[in-house]
Parts: structure tokens; C-alpha cells; sequence
């Protein structure tokens, strides 16, 4: 599909500097451009590309002003990554949204109720008493199973599993391969020192605009739900326990894990590799530093690293001892000597 500088302007309320007419198929780096390709400078080092660059057309700021000639037409916009960002969702929703279609090749049961304009790809399986909203995507061999309810314009990528009771909001988008709803870590031991298992009965609910990575999974409740908050973006590979609740607008970085019944906060930004301690309560707009280990309570607005946990400008001046405890270990052990021998 093809736009031409005067389309991408209005899109994003900028001006075409050079010609309107100006048509281009695909995006790219400004230092890689080609014929045909849009894209953008935003930061000031790149400047040189702009005049060597193939691309069509590049989106500058309103305040640029060249130095020499260039081939390339201008849209002037007010922030150019932010414009480039939202060129990207729309070419990414006009790429990979398919036709609304159900395929022979997918098991749809009679029992489930799918409303219009959905996408449904080869060998994916919609279980019995299930409801999938308006525009959603459901993509090849995906697995839902029975009691799920999904709301409208969601998109579930290849091979994700969205088990039985599962409850989905409206515009939220599951990576490949994830698994929601599964059964939750329980097991408990008993006199012949071996485990039994915790039947895990409750479900996931997840709420709207919800972005969950590749190969990340999420428990079931043992009782009750799960519960996945507004606007909550998870990374590829994190483990949600059963019963955890993640407030809205809290962001996860992959490789984390969450242990059971844990409630984190709204609007918290978690780093790769966290681990959090189950039964624990972490406040809103806390900041934990990529691979810390969180053993108690957060307060609100906290901003904490390390392990165990603590306050990210204490661990830093902390670390800077750590960095020279060999130096101070030879400092002591010189003035012992000289003790010794006073």
C-alpha cells in the first residue's frame, strides 16, 4: 500500500516541505533509506544522512533548517520520532490485521458465540461457551478453550493458549506462544514427604489495552482471579503466579518472575530478570532496577535495586564501597600491622 507526503502530513498534523506528491511503500533508517522509503530524523547527529539519504520522504522538525542540498521531501512535524512511532502502529495495523474470515481449517464450537468481522486462522481452536468481540484476530494454532470471553479488536498471535474461563478486554494483544490460565504453582506436602496437588479453580482476567510478550505465561487463581490491570504491558518470558495482582499502566521487562498472591501497584516500571517474593505488597509508581530481588513490602515511589531490594541511591553508594572493598581490607590490614608493631 502506498501513501503520499500529503497523506503521511495529515496523519500527523504536519507540512510537506518539497512534493506533495511524493510516494512511498515502506519505512526505514535514514542512513539506509531507499527509493520508496520513508523515515525520519530526530536526533541531531544523524543530520549528516539527510542529505546523502535515497529515502522518499523524511520526517524533520519544524525549526530544521538545511545546510545543503537534498534529494528527499520534508514533512515538517513537531516531534518526529513521535510521528514516525505513530506511523508505525498505523502501517503495522494496515500489515498484519488479515480480512475478517473464519478458516475450514479451524475448530469454531457450536456453543461459541464470535461476532463480526473476525479473523480466524488455520487449525485454531474456540471452545464450547466462549465469546470472542467484534475485530478480533484470532491467528493460526491458537487454543481457547471453553467459558473464555474476549472483547473486541484483540489480536492473538500464533500458538498462544487462552485456557478455560479466561476473561479478556477489548484491544489488548497476546504474543506468540503465550499461555494464559494455566494452573497456578500449587502443591502441598504431606506425611509421606511427598506433594499433593492444590486444585487451582479460579481464572486470569486481563483488562483492556493489555500488551503480553512472547512466551510469557500467567496463572490461574487457586481461588478468585488473577488479575492483569488496564493498559499493562508485559515482555517476552515473564512468570505471573496464581492469585497476582499487576495494577494499571504498570510496565515488566522480560525474564521477570512474579511469585503467587503478590499485588504490585499502577503505573511501576519493572526491569529484566526481577525477582519478586510471593505475598507481597509493592506500591504504585515503583521503580525496581533490572535483575533485583524484592523480598518485602515497597512503599509508594520507591525506586529501589540489588539484592535483597533497597533504595536505588543507597545501593549505588553502596556499590562504590563494595567496587574498592579490596583496597579498604589491605588499608585495615596494614594498620593492624602497624598496631602490632607499635
Amino acid at each position: 500500500m502506498k501513501f503520499n507526503a500529503a497523506q503521511i502530513a495529515e496523519l500527523v498534523s504536519g507540512s510537506v516541505d518539497g512534493n506533495s506528491n511524493a510516494e512511498v511503500f515502506k519505512l526505514s533508517k535514514i542512513e539506509e533509506g531507499t527509493e520508496g522509503s520513508l523515515s525520519f530524523l530526530a536526533n541531531p547527529k544523524y543530520t549528516p544522512f539527510l542529505y546523502t539519504t535515497e529515502a522518499t520522504i523524511t520526517l524533520v522538525s519544524d525549526d530544521f533548517v538545511a545546510e545543503k542540498d537534498y534529494k528527499t521531501t520534508l514533512v515538517r512535524v513537531n516531534d518526529p520520532y513521535e510521528a514516525f512511532s505513530k506511523l508505525l502502529k498505523h502501517y503495522n495495523k494496515i500489515k498484519h490485521v488479515p480480512k475478517a474470515s473464519i478458516s475450514d481449517k479451524a475448530f469454531v464450537s457450536n456453543d461459541a458465540l464470535c461476532f463480526e468481522n473476525i479473523s480466524v486462522g488455520d487449525y485454531a481452536h474456540i471452545g464450547a461457551h466462549t465469546t470472542i468481540g467484534k475485530n478480533c484476530v484470532i491467528c493460526p494454532q491458537v487454543f481457547i478453550g471453553e467459558n473464555v470471553n474476549i472483547g473486541d479488536n484483540t489480536i492473538i498471535h500464533v500458538g498462544a493458549r487462552i485456557l478455560d474461563q479466561t476473561v479478556i478486554g477489548s484491544h489488548c494483544v497476546i504474543q506468540n506462544n503465550s499461555v494464559i490460565g494455566a494452573d497456578g504453582f500449587g502443591w502441598s506436602p504431606n506425611d509421606s514427604g511427598s506433594y499433593d496437588k492444590v486444585p487451582q479453580t479460579g481464572n486470569v482476567v486481563i483488562g483492556d489495552y493489555v500488551d503480553i510478550g512472547a512466551n510469557t505465561t500467567i496463572d490461574r487463581a487457586t481461588l478468585g482471579s488473577t488479575r492483569i490491570g488496564k493498559g499493562v504491558k508485559l515482555d517476552n518470558l515473564i512468570q505471573i503466579g496464581h492469585n497476582v495482582e499487576i495494577g494499571a499502566h504498570t510496565v515488566i521487562a522480560a525474564q521477570t518472575g512474579i511469585a503467587g498472591s503478590t499485588k504490585i501497584g499502577t503505573h511501576c516500571q519493572i526491569g529484566g530478570q526481577v525477582g519478586i517474593s510471593g505475598h507481597l505488597t509493592i506500591g504504585n509508581r515503583v521503580g525496581i532496577q533490572a535483575k533485583s530481588g524484592v523480598l518485602k513490602n515497597i512503599k509508594d515511589d520507591a525506586k529501589i535495586m540489588g539484592y535483597p531490594a533497597f533504595d536505588y541511591i543507597a545501593f549505588n553508594k553502596s556499590y562504590v564501597h563494595f567496587r574498592n572493598l579490596h583496597t579498604h581490607v589491605t588499608d585495615l590490614e596494614s594498620l593492624k600491622r602497624k598496631l602490632n608493631h607499635d
